[in-house]
């Protein structure tokens, strides 16, 4: 058993790590927030969007009018673009959406080059012997879009260039605060996906029936569709950074929470035995004097 000298030393470095988790924790909540604004700032406006380029991909004269909505007829190479994190201490939130984008590529027949966002994501792709293209981190709580500007144009300019066929984006969608889904889609090319819904789960009048609803172009389509859908295409990659950035410091701040719920009853149960050890030293102190004393009255009779 330890002694009460080295349990309290234990204890006070617990204290130490409870003050150190509690201040991050703190931090965290305030980043939530900020990250919580900036997502429910853009979220339906980024759905509206995918609806649009959704629509548009469904429509067999749009495909022919640009690159964005045609697909390859085979797939040769495959870009994936992985949002993580800079640093750790966010529980399992790197892990869980890392491990999603490696089962993806493990499953392609094809070779998958990689653009990762935030370092941790990097460093553990890396150490599966994975190809990284690029690299870009070190977001703040609220990016803004011209800081995500350069990732879009990569996958535009890698796509539209024909150096890969499909692009994938791996992302944490933030649900709340206790909940955070990885999600992993495709990109480009731009298409409805299978069992097409409406983004916010309830079926556009607009689309009711066989026929979706159909866009006049005005100016030409070609000139109007350069200029909009990679646009379009950058707001879904900025909308994934902030979805991940608010999951991120949700799990940061989860994470804290329970790391000092835990520090805080291993510093209870170490200062229970560390005061039943001290009463146990005082109780045998007692025993000694008494027992010195009774033999030294002994003597003297």
């Amino acid at each position: 058993m330890a002694s009460a000298r080295e349990m309290l030393l234990r204890m006070r470095s617990v204290n130490n790590i409870a003050q150190v988790t509690r201040a991050l924790e703190a931090v965290s909540a305030s980043k939530v927030r900020q990250a919580q604004q900036a997502v429910q700032a853009s979220r339906d406006y980024s759905s509206r969007v995918l609806h649009v380029l959704q629509n548009l991909a469904s429509q067999g004269g749009a495909q022919q009018i640009h690159p964005l909505l045609t697909g390859r007829e085979s797939v040769n190479n495959i870009e994936l673009l992985l949002i993580s994190s800079d640093r750790g201490l966010a529980g399992a939130y790197n892990m869980n959406i890392t491990r999603l984008a490696l089962d993806f590529s493990r499953q392609r027949p094809v070779p998958v080059e990689w653009i990762t966002v935030g370092h941790k994501g990097r460093d553990l792709v890396h150490r599966s012997g994975a190809r990284i293209r690029a690299d870009f981190g070190n977001f703040r709580s609220s990016p803004a879009f011209t800081d995500v500007t350069p990732i879009a144009r990569t996958l535009l300019d890698d796509f539209l260039g024909g150096a890969v066929d499909e692009v994938y984006l791996a992302y944490t969608d933030f649900v709340n605060t206790l909940r955070q889904d990885p999600h992993l889609k495709r990109l480009l090319p731009l298409a409805p996906p299978e069992g097409y819904e409406h983004p916010d789960g309830n079926q556009d009048p607009r689309d009711s029936g066989t026929d979706q609803l159909k866009y006049i172009y005005e100016p030409e389509p070609a000139e109007l569709l350069e200029a909009v859908l990679p646009r379009f295409t950058q707001i879904q990659v900025y909308q994934a950074i902030l979805e991940s950035l608010a999951s991120e410091h949700s799990a940061r701040m989860v994470a804290m929470r329970n790391a000092t719920d835990n520090a805080n009853e291993l510093s209870n149960g170490l200062r229970l035995a560390y005061n039943k050890a001290r009463q146990l030293a005082v109780t045998s102190d007692l025993l000694d004097i008494a027992g010195g004393a009774e033999a030294l009255q002994s003597s003297l009779a």
